[in-house]
C-alpha cells in the first residue's frame, strides 16, 4: 500500500488542552495533531500531512520553519514533519483546512490522497555508507515498507482473534539479498537499488553471513533484513561490528513470503539471525494504546529507545485494508520525541 504523505481526512473529535488559549487537539484516523483552537470541528474535512512528510518551499508552510521574529525564511534543509510535544500533548504531522488549497476539487472524499497534487514528498535519511547504485531492485521481490497503525486502524480488525506474533524492529537500513531470476547474479539491494559489489556495510555482511554461497543453494529465496552497527543511523543497539536482523524470507517462485515459523527455520538453517520475537500469542486483541505502548523500550544492553515494534499473522494473510499483506508497524513515541527517524 502507498503511504499518503497527505490526504483528505475528517476530524473525529476536538479535545481541548489544559491552560492552553490558542490550540486543542485534533484527532484524525489513528493520530492525534495540535490544531489552531476553532480551526476545525468534529466532522470538518482538512488535508492531513503525516510525519516524515516533506511540504514544498511556499509561503502557505512558512509558519512551519518561520522564527519568532517572523521574518520570512527559506525551508530548512533535511527540513519534516517531526513528532513534537506542545503544552504537553503529543502532535504527529499538521492538519490545515481545504481553504489553504484552492488548487483542490471541492468534495474530495475522506482518505483521497493528495500527496502529488501537493507536491508532497517522503523524508529520507542519508545513510552514512561507502555504497554505489548498480541498478534496479531485484524483479518481481516486494520492497520493504510498513504501514504505521495510526494510519490505517482497521487493520486492527483484520488480525483480530488471529494468531500473531511481534518482533522487535531494529532501527538500521534496509537491504534485501537474492539471487536476480533473470541473470543468476547474487544481487544485494538496499531499500530501492541494487549496490555494487564492494566493500561497504550492504556487501560485508553478505560476506559475514556467506550469503552468496548460501542462496546460490537456494535462488529461489530472497533474504530482507536490517543492516545494523557501527556508523549506520546512531548505532543505538551499540553492536562492535555489522549485524543482520532478518525479518523477511520471500520466495520468488512460489510469489510468497514465508510464514514466520518457515522463515524462522530457513534463516537457522543458513545461519542468519532473526530479528527479536517480544510477543506470540494466538489470538491477537490489541488495541491502537496497547501496541504503542509495547512500542517503547530500550534495546537489549542499552539505555537507547527502541524504534518500535512490527506486528503480523503467524501465516500470511492478505489484508483488505493494506491491499497486500497484513503486516503494519507501531513506531515508539519516545523514540520519535528523542530525535529518531
Amino acid at each position: 500500500m502507498k503511504r499518503k504523505l497527505a490526504s483528505i481526512q475528517t476530524v473525529l473529535a476536538i479535545e481541548p488542552i489544559a491552560n492552553a488559549d490558542a490550540i486543542e487537539l485534533a484527532r484524525i484516523q489513528g493520530w492525534q495533531c495540535v490544531v489552531k483552537k476553532g480551526e476545525f470541528v468534529a466532522g470538518d474535512a482538512g488535508v492531513f500531512f503525516e510525519i516524515d512528510a516533506v511540504p514544498p518551499d511556499e509561503s502557505r508552510y512558512q509558519f512551519l520553519w518561520r522564527p519568532k521574529d517572523g521574518a520570512v525564511r527559506a525551508q530548512p534543509a533535511n527540513f519534516r514533519l517531526r513528532t513534537i510535544r506542545l503544552r504537553g500533548m503529543l502532535s504527529q504531522g499538521l492538519l490545515l483546512p481545504l481553504s489553504h488549497f484552492p488548487e483542490l476539487p471541492p468534495r474530495l472524499p475522506t482518505g483521497t490522497d493528495v500527496t502529488e497534487t501537493l507536491h508532497v514528498t517522503k523524508w529520507e535519511p542519508q545513510i552514512p555508507l561507502n555504497d554505489e547504485v548498480d541498478g534496479p531492485f531485484l524483479p518481481g521481490v516486494p520492497k520493504t515498507d510498513e504501514m504505521r497503525v495510526q494510519s490505517v486502524p482497521e487493520v486492527l480488525a483484520e488480525l483480530a482473534g488471529r494468531p500473531y506474533v511481534i518482533t522487535v524492529k531494529c532501527d538500521g537500513t534496509s537491504v534485501t539479498y537474492g539471487i536476480h531470476r533473470h541473470t543468476g547474479a547474487f544481487t544485494v539491494c538496499g531499500r530501492n537499488w541494487s549496490i555494487k559489489r564492494g566493500t561497504n556495510a550492504y556487501w560485508h555482511a553478505a560476506e559475514k553471513y556467506q550469503l552468496e554461497a548460501a542462496l546460490t543453494q537456494h535462488p529461489e529465496m530472497v533474504v530482507q533484513a536490517e543492516l545494523i552497527g557501527p556508523s549506520i543511523q546512531k548505532n543505538r543497539l551499540g553492536l562492535k561490528d555489522i549485524q543482520l536482523a532478518a525479518f523477511n524470507v520471500y520466495d520468488q517462485k512460489a510469489c510468497r513470503f514465508l510464514s514466520h515459523d518457515e522463515a524462522a527455520a530457513f534463516l537457522a538453517s543458513i545461519g542468519v539471525p532473526m530479528v527479536e520475537v517480544l510477543e506470540c500469542g494466538e489470538a491477537f486483541e490489541h488495541d491502537q494504546t496497547l501496541l504503542l505502548a509495547l512500542a517503547e523500550g530500550f534495546y537489549g544492553g542499552t539505555q537507547n529507545e527502541r524504534e518500535g515494534i512490527v506486528i503480523r499473522p503467524q501465516a500470511e494473510r492478505i489484508s483488505q485494508v493494506l491491499g497486500g499483506r497484513l503486516s503494519f508497524k507501531a513506531i515508539s513515541n519516545r523514540f520519535l520525541l528523542k530525535g529518531g527517524e
